[in-house]
């Protein structure tokens, strides 16, 4: 009997099981689906995590010190009759047995191969009901959860068995059956009988492979690759991450987000175990599908594949494609093509892209696969291919252009290395253009191993500097071997010193150096006559002004916007006309901000970099948040991230851009994950700029939801960068006032009023009035602590007022709450309510979804006539109600001074406030006066 495939464990409550990233909700309803029922199914495809819910379904069962059985067989067992149920009864606590008849006792024995068998052969009544007994007994002790693993691999026998045991089991026996289903009706369904919720666990979304490569110290970045191969199973992500580590480690180096994803080891064992279960026909139609770029029914049936259909169809019920209702087929997984070519021959991939040539009807198409079908040097089809890279660069399809760019290098004949070298250099700017570093760096490192002009080497280079995204703090070796070979051509030293300008703001968070070395870029690109250039140089140090408090940055942004440029220049970051965009952004001019960002869209998207693409739905997000069109910037910043995962971008910005859509319009524990991503992105690629950016998203999340002790350390963290970035205006990323209204809920007005009066000074100086506003909101908080109510009211009730005139309704809800917690804290009921139905109605107009829950009327949240305790309640800080709330639940002081980020003696000085605003005397009046209050 093969007893490696099962195991049977009464699980201990040892604590909480390790679930797989990204099924915290499935659990629940798997939990839900057993005491509803009590019964599951659970199913998926090999690899998708069933076995990780299951397991932390029975810890949780465990900890509730219910009697957890677990067998789970292997692929060897389905053949071995009676083998899991021999595997159970083997295993079950002793005094389960006792109770038993003597026939059931035998019929046991002779199951569990401890007797012989008899003459007059097996009493099959006696172990059906045997096994019946046994579960009863176990379950008159304690609630039993029975999880049946890989129910696919049990045996006929003993699945007739359980079958009939489970139909006689008391409702305290629970039972969770998972199996692997790829396509078809699960077995399992049967077992458990009619009326069994079916569950089936949904692949990750890249977010959540991002979440599960951290946990293994895979880098960030390389999430949406992954989760792109691996189709969102997480078996497969994690063995294509670990290929790529361990060949990372092979060369002595750690894996890069360019690296070319292996599929080698357990990563293709998983991804040909998927394919098996597809019928060997059908495999064959999929590797035609896998050779082909944008595969189709009719495509492959005008191939030579007469059947397409059905076979896809069969692929399909095995969840590896999807067939559209246009005939398009997609690979569920992009690891599944790249298994199918990787195991077929050359002469079988060689006549798929033969016959596929012949089919296609795009020329450009037509040309790969010709140059695909061959493997030997040819002059006429390397001419060919380039030109059909220079129509994919017509069309804007770079990185298209960027991969037949190498295979026209790869088919030019050694006698012509002239051609072959400009056909790499092309190669090397179209995978920076569309930011695909691996083909960057694969052409960069061909045209270095040729004998390469310095120009030529100036540009490949540029390009896996282009590509870089926000990680280039790792390319110093790379800046100066360029700059070395521009040495001459102050063209190509501008194009140089204008990435070193990028890269001092990006990644040494140093916007003086970069402001000196843009200056620099204009010189040598005015000397070299490159317009271009200058007006990008223009820009950094207009940039660069604005972030220091320059006076003279918009004259410098106005010059570079009347020098020549194209309409989208390489690095939309860079181009004058974007700048622009920014500006209004930053002085709050949000109309003018969306009405030019329009006209930049469908520019970039005609012509522009997916970075280029990236930039302006970022910055649409930001505008129609200040806007209050929180349903609009949501659905920005999820093209923005969808964008950025198919194009391979830096996560970073994505994931501020969703955090702060999400923390204004969604769901602030979202917005919570999705800015500790983009910390960890950002920290990996030591990107300095949306490290802060980030942070602030955190930060401002952490203030809403009341852990104002967290968002205090966090948002310090934002000013420490800014402080080491020179950032001297306050309008380009306002988190002063939201640090003010921290400290003001951490029992700590006096330093809030004190960061306030500096940062309103420089504030007024440069006129920027919607974050004097935002101020001001602050300091009415911090009017109100300090006891001064009646100037806090006024104050705030001005306030609102500003911020309808500024037309920014999310700022102005933000203060109506502030106005209601001010009124609480004065005991005005009738007030506390009309500002917070003032504030709900306006974050309901502006879509801001977790605000308007904020918002929503409490009534046991304003003090009434309820006696002097409620009275003395609603009068506690924030800061001292959590201090409170906590000692009460029977935390140390110490313990509290930990959860709350403060010291002892902190914690021991409200301590002795609270008491004195609640006449009490100890923790345990204390704890009394909360429990009825």
């Amino acid at each position: 009997m093969g007893t490696r495939g099962w195991w049977l464990c009464v699980v201990a409550a040892t604590g909480n099981a390790d679930t797989t990233v990204g099924h915290g909700e499935l659990i629940k309803e798997v939990e839900r689906a057993l005491t509803a029922h009590g019964r599951a199914l659970l199913t998926g495809p090999a690899g998708a995590g069933k076995t990780e819910v299951a397991g932390a379904v029975a810890a949780a069962a465990a900890n509730r010190s219910e009697t957890v059985l677990r067998l789970a067989p292997e692929a060897a067992d389905q053949w071995i009759p009676e083998a899991s149920a021999a595997a159970l009864l083997a295993s079950v606590p002793c005094f389960a047995l006792d109770r038993l008849s003597g026939p059931q006792r035998t019929a046991i024995a002779l199951l569990r191969r401890e007797a012989d068998a008899p003459r007059a052969g097996r009493d099959h009544v006696a172990l059906r009901l045997a096994v019946v007994e046994v579960l009863r007994t176990i379950a008159a002790r304690t609630p039993v959860l029975l999880v049946l693993d890989n129910a696919q691999w049990l045996d006929a026998e003993s699945t007739d068995l359980l079958r009939f045991a489970l139909r006689l089991t008391p409702p305290r026996v629970r039972v969770l059956v998972a199996e692997c289903v790829q396509g078809g009706a699960p077995v399992g369904g049967p077992l458990c009988g009619p009326g069994t919720p079916a569950i089936r666990v949904p692949p990750l979304g890249a977010d959540e492979i991002a979440e599960l490569l951290a946990r293994h110290g895979l880098p960030a970045r390389l999430a949406g690759r992954i989760h792109q191969a691996s189709g969102g199973n997480p078996r497969l992500a994690l063995a294509l991450g670990h290929s790529l580590a361990e060949a990372a480690e092979a060369r002595d180096a750690s894996a890069h987000h360019a690296d070319p994803l292996p599929l080698s080891g357990q990563a293709r064992e998983v991804a040909r175990r998927l394919l098996a279960e597809a019928p060997a026909p059908a495999r064959r139609t999929l590797l035609l599908a896998a050779l082909a770029a944008r595969p189709t029914t009719a495509l492959l049936r005008r191939a030579g594949r007469p059947d397409a259909e059905s076979e896809l169809a069969e692929a399909e019920r095995a969840a590896l494609v999807t067939v559209g209702e246009d005939g398009a087929v997609a690979f569920t997984a992009g690891a599944l093509p790249m298994a199918l070519a990787a195991d077929a021959g050359w002469p079988e991939r060689a006549a798929g892209h033969s016959a596929l040539a012949a089919a296609v009807d795009d020329p450009v198409q037509a040309v790969r696969h010709r140059a695909l079908a061959v493997d030997t040097p040819d002059e006429w089809l390397a001419a060919e291919i380039t030109e059909a890279a220079a129509a994919c660069r017509r069309r804007g399809q770079r990185a298209l252009a960027a991969e037949l760019g190498l295979l026209a290098a790869e088919r030019t004949p050694t006698n012509r290395p002239g051609d072959e070298l400009a056909r790499l250099v092309c190669a090397a700017e179209d995978a920076g253009w569309a930011g695909r570093a691996d083909l960057a760096r694969r052409a960069t490192r061909a045209v270095l191993a040729r004998d390469a002009s310095p120009a030529d080497r100036v540009r490949a280079r540029l390009a896996v500097i282009d590509a870089a995204g926000q990680a280039l703090a790792a390319l110093d070796e790379t800046f100066a071997y360029a700059m070395d070979d521009a040495a001459g051509d102050p063209a190509l030293q501008a194009a140089v010193q204008l990435r070193i300008a990028t890269k001092y703001n990006l990644s040494d968070g140093d916007p003086v150096r970069s402001r000196d070395a843009a200056a620099e870029a204009g010189a040598l690109a005015a000397r070299g006559g490159d317009q271009v250039a200058e007006a990008m140089a223009l820009t950094v140090r207009a940039r660069m002004g604005r972030i220091l408090g320059d006076p003279d940055a918009e004259d410098i942004l106005a010059e570079a916007l009347a020098l020549p440029a194209p309409e989208v220049p390489l690095g939309m970051r860079n181009a004058p006309q974007y700048l622009a965009v920014r500006h209004a952004l930053f002085d709050d001019r949000v109309d003018d901000a969306r009405s030019r960002l329009l006209v930049l869209l469908p520019a970039v998207r005609r012509t522009g970099s997916a970075e280029d693409v990236f930039e302006v739905l970022r910055s649409l997000t930001e505008v129609e948040l200040r806007r209050g069109r929180c349903t609009s910037a949501s659905a920005h910043a999820r093209r923005a991230l969808e964008l950025t995962i198919e194009a391979g971008l830096s996560p970073g910005p994505a994931w501020y851009a969703s955090a702060m859509a999400e923390a204004m319009g969604g769901s602030f524990a979202r917005a919570a994950a999705y800015a500790r991503r983009g910390i960890q992105a950002s920290e990996e690629e030591r990107d300095q700029v949306f490290l802060s950016r980030s942070l602030y998203a955190l930060g401002l999340t952490e203030l809403a939801t009341g852990e104002a002790a967290r968002a205090v350390a966090t948002l310090r963290r934002v000013a420490e960068l800014e402080e080491a970035q020179q950032v001297v205006d306050p309008s380009i990323l306002r988190w002063h006032g939201e640090l003010a209204e921290a400290l003001v809920a951490a029992d700590a007005p006096d330093e809030a009023a004190e960061l306030l009066g500096a940062v309103r000074t420089v504030a007024l100086g440069l006129g920027r009035t919607a974050v004097v506003a935002a101020l001001d909101r602050a300091r009415g908080l911090c009017l109100s602590a300090q006891g001064e109510a009646d100037a806090a009211v006024e104050l705030l009730e001005d306030t609102a007022r500003r911020f309808v005139s500024l037309e920014l309704p999310v700022e102005r809800g933000r203060t109506l709450l502030a106005l209601a917690r001010v009124e609480r804290r004065r005991r005005r009921r009738a007030p506390a309510r009309a500002a917070l139905r003032a504030a709900a109605e306006v974050f309901t107009a502006a879509g801001a979804k977790p605000w308007a829950e904020l918002a929503a009327e409490n009534p046991e949240a304003v003090p009434g006539p309820g006696g002097g305790a409620a009275v003395a309640l609603a009068a506690l800080t924030e800061a001292e109600t959590r201090l409170a709330l906590l000692v009460a639940e029977g935390a140390s002081n110490q313990e509290a001074a930990a959860k709350l980020f403060v010291s002892v003696k902190t914690v021991e000085a409200r301590l002795t406030r609270i008491y004195q605003k609640l006449d009490v005397r100890s923790r345990a009046q204390l704890a009394t006066t909360l429990r009825v209050h």
